[in-house]
């Protein structure tokens, strides 16, 4: 029981950590793109505000590596924004492998409890014969309650890993949009508005 509650713990943590983390405001805001092209018109986008906007969420960190290098042509820009996209991805897809292996190995340690409840259910029958149903009603508990266990936080890790997986999914598509609109005002390709 002791791993399946070391499990539940870090999976509950890493749940409430990927829920605060993962949330739109932090990841891509909404009010970004056209705070930039505000800059951008105004020709106020100097060092200070790069940096602001580097260290404001991921999105602002790809937006800053293509304005960056706006100078240069549009393949450059994007191959910066590209480059800078990489690097935000394990951002947001840390702590999920360790979720997906909790998912994965919480039905194995429910598992391992149920046989060691076997295991001690037989050799209390074996040491004390079938005449104290105590000892074979023992063994059984134990073996239902850690195998309730393991899947008590198996089911909701998974559930969770997989919603995790497709929200950085969606994040990603929403940061990508932005950043190919981003490339298009720097080229001029893209009307303000």
């Amino acid at each position: 029981m002791a791993p399946i509650i070391l499990c539940s713990i870090a999976a509950l943590a890493i749940i409430g950590e990927r829920l605060w983390s993962l949330q739109t405001r932090y990841v891509a805001p909404a009010g970004l793109l056209p705070q930039v092209r505000q800059w951008l018109e105004r020709r106020e986008l100097d060092g200070e505000r790069l940096a602001l906007l580097r260290d404001s969420s991921p999105l602002g960190r790809v937006m800053a590596a293509g304005l960056m290098n706006r100078g240069h042509k549009r393949a450059v820009v994007k191959e910066a924004i590209e480059d800078a996209g990489r690097h935000v991805v394990p951002e947001l897809e840390r702590y999920l492998n360790p979720l997906g292996t909790i998912a994965a190995i919480a039905p194995f340690l429910g598992l391992l409890g149920t046989v060691l409840g076997m295991i001690r259910m037989f050799a209390g029958v074996g040491s004390h014969g079938l005449g104290d149903p105590s000892v074979v009603a023992a063994g059984i508990s134990q073996a239902l309650v850690s195998t309730a266990s393991g899947l008590t936080v198996a089911i909701p890790s998974l559930m969770f890993y997989r919603y995790f997986r497709a929200r950085v999914d969606a994040l990603l598509v929403d940061m990508e949009q932005e950043a190919i609109k981003l490339v298009e005002i720097i080229q001029g390709t893209r009307e303000s508005g």
